[in-house]
């Protein structure tokens, strides 16, 4: 007997111990398991050579600290999973519809078509082109003195142009040619949408869109 729990209680003979490798892991102990073997180890020590426990039982609360720690990553894991998914079905409501978006490709439907974009300082011109798809000019418009941080719309009016995506490049000057940065804005048209790692992605049949990326949805 020890401090009176008896020895039947460390070797039942309806529930004996298993016998393990040095290398197991003693997280994965239960605390009725980890009990028997503290018993054991204080019934079966030499009493004039005790020996000190404590780093035993320091490195079990370390082992289940760990044990914690991975099994909240693995329900934080399950929970971005599922977030996902869920973002995936509710991106699918964009299949068919038009979205803005931050980038410079923009659909053009029966000679029309938008964009729009802003500075990120001021300047005293700026050009616009419109390319199709093998990067030839088919538009040009001019601004003078546009302020920054404003969004400026950009219409398209063709009726030579074709149906399909066309790149907007802007150039944008100081008076002394120093160039100045440009945010563009266009409108595509989502075909279908699939997941990216742990990203949903809208495909439009000739690029990809980043959710993140898309500012507004149209009809």
């Amino acid at each position: 007997m020890i401090d009176g729990i008896t020895s039947d209680f460390v070797y039942s003979t309806s529930d004996k111990p298993k016998v393990v490798g040095p290398d197991y892991d003693n997280s994965r102990m239960e605390h009725k398991d980890f009990l028997k073997v503290l018993l054991a180890d204080l019934q079966w020590q030499n009493p004039l050579e005790a020996r000190d426990i404590s780093d035993f039982i320091d490195n079990t609360v370390k082992l289940r600290e760990m044990e914690v720690l991975n099994s909240f990553e693995s329900a934080v894991s399950k929970l971005l999973s599922s977030i996902t998914s869920q973002s995936l079905i509710y991106a699918g409501t964009f299949i068919g519809k038009t979205v803005e978006y931050e980038g410079n490709m923009t659909y053009v439907k029966n000679g029309k078509g938008y964009a729009s974009f802003e500075l990120t300082d001021s300047e005293d011109f700026v050009k616009v082109s419109i390319l199709d798809s093998d990067g030839n000019v088919v538009e040009e418009k001019g601004f003078t003195s546009l302020k920054p941080g404003k969004r400026y719309s950009l219409e398209i009016e063709n009726p030579s142009l074709e149906d399909g995506y066309y790149t907007i490049v802007v150039e944008a000057k100081k008076e002394d040619g120093t160039s100045v940065d440009a945010k563009v804005y266009s409108f595509a048209l989502v075909e279908w949408v699939r997941k990216e790692n742990d990203s949903i992605v809208l495909e439009t049949g000739s690029f990809s869109i980043p959710l993140e990326k898309v500012n507004a949805i149209g009809g």
